[in-house]
């Protein structure tokens, strides 16, 4: 670690996300302070030998450098500007990064009035599950200020290896908007196909090998298929986190003139997905509201 590092870094929001960055931040040798509305999230990483604190005021009293990961960019300003707020702590905090996927312009408006106050603001979007997160596989897709990037620079190589700068505040949200789009109708793709498979009497492990040994093949079927296959959907990233981010994908594309016809279908399985049960199941589940369909349709 540089001697430039902060040696205590924060975390507010401890879902499968922030917990993952939190033991990729413990192995590199950080202090982390993390709190998080649920007690058995503050449970969680403190079993990890993290520091559970009472408030996200608190964690900004500890830790000059602190990261988001929270559910969207309205929590995101309560995190920072609400009275028991990050920034309520006094000048302690420097540096915030916000790894939760958001609106742009409401994080373009935010950077300027942190930057207002002396903070710089980042954003730092991760593309991949929180497996791959915790595993340093996940892409970093970084915005904001080059000189508070490399200020951040040991952070942010404990987080990820692979880490893209793509402008100013605002562009890391819309490049993770533009990549999810693909990576969740490849998942949803993949999971029509695995139903169709299905009703034509190949099963979904043979299926999955055809899948792999052949041009369709992808980073979706590979990590998502065996869990479509064998119907274990224990959580690496949820349903309706995804639906957030295709609603955002959906009002962007409204405001630039851009149809998404295929995001449209895609959130419409995704609602149905939710009201049957499955929004807090792994994304890979996507394939059970296919076989729904299926089984309706033929009633």
């Amino acid at each position: 670690m540089s001697m430039d590092a902060p040696q205590s870094v924060g975390i507010v929001g401890l879902g499968l996300v922030g917990q993952a960055l939190a033991g990729r931040l413990l192995a590199a040798g950080f202090r982390v302070h993390g709190f998080d509305l649920r007690e058995e999230a503050r449970q969680a990483v403190q079993a990890l030998g993290a520091v559970a604190e009472p408030s996200p005021q608190a964690v900004g009293a500890a830790c000059s450098c602190v990261l988001l990961a929270v559910f969207d960019s309205k929590d995101v300003q309560a995190v920072l500007e609400a009275p028991d707020g990050l920034l309520a702590s006094g000048h302690r905090v420097r540096t915030v990064v916000d790894c939760s996927t958001g609106t742009p312009e409401i994080l373009q408006a935010l950077a300027a009035r942190l930057q207002a106050r002396g903070v710089a603001f980042l954003e730092g979007p991760l593309s991949g599950s929180s497996q791959q997160i915790a595993a340093g596989e996940a892409t970093l897709l970084l915005a904001g200020d080059a000189n508070a990037v490399a200020r951040c620079t040991p952070v942010l190589e404990a987080i990820a290896r692979e880490r893209i700068h793509v402008g100013a505040a605002g562009m890391a949200a819309r490049a993770k908007l533009a990549t999810n789009l693909v990576l969740g109708l490849n998942r949803a793709v993949l999971a029509e196909g695995m139903a169709f498979a299905e009703s034509l009497g190949i099963a979904p492990e043979a299926f999955l090998r055809l899948v792999l040994a052949t041009p369709a093949r992808s980073a979706a079927a590979e990590v998502k298929g065996p869990m479509m296959a064998s119907g274990r959907f224990e959580p690496q990233s949820r349903i309706r986190q995804h639906l957030k981010d295709v609603d955002l994908m959906l009002e962007a594309a409204h405001a630039a003139g851009q149809p998404l016809p295929l995001s449209q279908v895609h959130a419409g399985l995704m609602r149905a997905a939710i009201d049957a049960g499955d929004g807090d199941l792994d994304n890979a589940a996507i394939v059970r509201q296919w076989r729904r369909d299926r089984t309706s349709s033929s009633s």
